[in-house]
């Protein structure tokens, strides 16, 4: 692979080359002799069946071609290294994230294997703590560091997981100085150039890449595992109109890990995970059924109902034919736009130990369902500062307007007025990988469907920012939700909707890891440490005796209009309660026939109109025991 990539990189730079002298020299003579023009309704005899001539070179499609080349060659280099030294050392010239040798062999990570010595200045005690081939150091082996004290070793404080690894992994590797992803090894821009999401999905999960009869079963497999269970869809259907779409998918999910009893560990035991079928069974049932449940949840706000599942489609094309064919089963969604998105898929599929991959491998380390999960994973891709930041891109760049307001938004940036979304990531201090190739995904759906003016001002605001010395030295690039969010709304999704094509194919990431955890060797249940800084020893007071809560308390806890209502009209048994004021019947304004007890009702029972509160069970803080 190594040396294929190579060749493909010298064959493109001979390209590049042939590019640059085509613009240096004039137009090449026609290689026969000129006809002179016949006159007008004449013919001439031979002319027609001559050889057409010669097109002239056409130096903008050459100098387009040129951009794409140096595009690859930067994409390959950065994966695969030059050549020789002087091919390397132009290579890093042309592209500061070139990786150079350090990529034909792995460097040793952290530095290797070796150790760290540790010197408590408190004790003056020194201490030896291996470091791993893998470069990192074991949390555990701290705790023999005492000073005294209650007696307990040192313990590491990391909030966000900054700098800790809770798992050894091969699913997918990240350099963010670099600005590298790979899936499995395979770079992230040969996948989106050549494979799908389905054919990635195999390999996360599996290890390697299918062969032609591996990919057939597995494809073939999936989509046969795309219908709901009628009941989960009565589950979906008996929501909100105007519930949340990634709600919708969490309860879809946590209604489908009832309908498999003989997968769930808390009934079949712990071990049922052991067998590979089993495993298979629910990888397929998940990947498969995601985008029908995106599909009930997109149609849970339109009011309408989806098309079932064609299993004859590929994986996104079937997605967009559930979306939009209604009772049309000779719909075919346009091929292009279907490949767009699986693109797209398949640059959501996995990104490393994030929120909520990492949520996922902590639920499972309890040894729950795997549908409990996954939903635990989607539920914290729900936060919008995990999954909804291309949503907060959006709203940005219409906040700005048009390509002439950029330098007074960039200013106001500058000045914390104003938050710039899309640039920078938690990881990558370089370019996000993915964002060039979404980048090209936008021009092809723009193409389609019409150009988003908007996608204007996101390639000025990119340029400007590369420009501008304050982001370069804090190395804000784009990431990848810069440009995600202009594909999803050319393709007809409304910005809720966004997280939800995030869940959809992050699914196979999450099931990656769910898999590879059930065999790790140093596997043990999540249980973090923490740092207790409240009260130490308190004794316990009388009720009569005991002060308010001073450092916290209920407050404000809204009564809505509907539970007043109720709450007015009373029990019939004659009885009649008129306080003397405060309270809900002074909102009210009506007596009760049951007087509450003598509870103290304060500010939690403040006027308010709260969804869902007429059923709330407040009457019977009003009932005598």
């Amino acid at each position: 692979r190594v040396g294929t990539g190579f060749l493909r990189i010298r064959a493109l730079a001979h390209l590049i080359a042939a590019v640059d002298r085509s613009k240096a020299e004039p137009d090449p003579p026609h290689d026969r002799p000129s006809v002179p023009d016949a006159p007008a309704g004449s013919t001439q005899k031979g002319v027609a069946s001559e050889t057409p001539e010669k097109p002239r070179f056409d130096i903008a499609d050459a100098m387009a071609n040129r951009e794409r080349a140096c595009e690859r060659v930067r994409h390959l280099t950065r994966h695969l290294g030059a050549t020789d030294p002087s091919d390397e050392r132009d290579a890093v010239e042309r592209n500061p994230t070139a990786a150079g040798a350090d990529q034909k062999i792995r460097l040793a990570p952290g530095g290797g294997a070796g150790t760290l010595t540790v010197t408590d200045n408190r004790t003056g005690k020194r201490y030896e703590v291996p470091v791993t081939d893998d470069g990192f150091v074991s949390a555990t082996a701290f705790k023999a560091i005492k000073a005294g004290g209650d007696g307990n070793g040192l313990k590491l404080y990391d909030p966000g997981y900054m700098n800790t690894a809770p798992c050894k992994s091969k699913i997918s590797y990240i350099d963010g100085d670099k600005g590298i992803l790979r899936y499995r090894g395979y770079p992230i821009e040969e996948l989106a150039e050549r494979s799908t999401y389905l054919e990635s999905a195999f390999a996360l999960v599996y290890g390697d890449l299918p062969d032609a009869r591996q990919l057939r079963e597995w494809e073939e497999t999936v989509m046969r595992h795309s219908a709901l269970p009628v009941p989960v869809i009565a589950a979906i259907e008996a929501l909100p109109h105007d519930a949340h779409p990634m709600g919708v998918i969490l309860a879809g999910l946590n209604a489908l890990s009832t309908f498999h009893p003989e997968q769930n560990p808390a009934l079949q035991g712990g071990g049922i995970y052991r067998s590979h079928d089993v495993q298979d069974k629910q990888i397929v049932r998940i990947i498969g059924k995601m985008t029908t449940l995106a599909a009930h949840a997109y149609h849970r706000n339109t009011g309408r109902t989806p098309a079932h599942p064609n299993q004859t489609m590929s994986y996104a094309e079937n997605f967009l034919y559930m979306l939009d064919a209604g009772l049309d089963p000779n719909h075919r969604p346009n091929p292009r736009l279907a490949k767009a998105l699986d693109v797209m898929f398949l640059l959501h599929a996995e990104h490393e130990m994030n929120c909520s991959t990492a949520a996922a491998r902590h639920l499972a380390s309890s040894g729950v369902d795997v549908y409990s999960a996954v939903a635990g994973a989607v539920g914290a891709l729900y936060g919008p500062l995990h999954g909804g930041a291309n949503e907060a891109v959006l709203k940005m760049l219409a906040r700005i307007g048009n390509k002439e307001a950029i330098p007074a938004f960039l200013k106001r940036v500058k000045d914390k007025k104003e938050k710039m979304f899309g640039f920078g990531h938690r990881v990558y201090k370089n370019f996000d990988p993915r964002a060039n190739v979404i980048r090209e995904v936008a021009e092809e759906v723009f193409r389609l469907v019409g150009r988003d003016p908007l996608i204007d001002v996101a390639v000025e605001l990119e340029k400007a920012a590369r420009q501008d010395e304050y982001f370069v030295q804090r190395k804000l690039y784009p990431n990848v939700d810069f440009y995600s969010g202009l594909v999803y709304r050319a393709l007809g999704f409304p910005p809720e909707f966004f997280t939800v094509l995030f869940a959809v194919p992050r699914a196979a990431g999450y099931l990656a890891h769910w898999r590879e955890s059930l065999t790790d060797p140093d596997a043990k249940i999540a249980r973090p440490q923490q740092v207790y800084q409240g009260e130490w020893l308190r004794a316990y007071p009388a009720l009569a005796a005991r002060p308010p809560a001073s450092s916290d308390s209920m407050w404000h806890v809204q009564v809505s209009n509907a539970s007043r209502r109720r709450l007015a009209g009373g029990s019939g048994s004659g009885k009649e309660f008129r306080p003397s004021s405060g309270g809900v019947s002074a909102a009210v304004g009506k007596s009760f026939a049951h007087p509450p007890r003598d509870v103290g009702l304060g500010p939690a029972f403040s006027s308010g109109v709260v969804p869902g509160d007429a059923t709330g069970g407040v009457d019977k803080l009003f009932h005598a025991r």
